[in-house]
């Protein structure tokens, strides 16, 4: 299993409750055939470029274990939430 980076910019128009809605549904997801290890709520930050007509967005960052096959599906899931404006994810070097 390799070691993870993700990093999700979701709408600023969702609200609370919505962002925790969609931080369980990736735990969830990255659980089924990985393991998180931390999942930091960024909170509310100004964009430094407009992204869909936003010039803010909430930032949630993850680091997990996962195989690589994991990756296709979640970046997959990302795609097609609408709430999620941008996204990357990043494979951590072995320290």
């Amino acid at each position: 299993m390799n070691k993870y980076e993700s990093v999700v910019i979701i709408n600023p128009s969702v609200d609370e409750e919505g962002v925790k809605a969609l931080i369980q549904r990736f735990t969830d997801l990255i659980n089924t055939d990985g393991k998180v290890e931390s999942c930091e709520e960024l909170g509310k930050k100004r964009l430094a470029y407009e992204i869909k007509k936003n010039k803010e967005a909430y930032y949630i960052v993850f680091n997990f274990e996962a195989k690589p096959e994991l990756i296709t599906e979640l970046e997959r899931n990302y795609r097609i939430t609408d709430e999620v404006i941008k996204f990357i994810v990043i494979r951590k070097d072995e320290e």
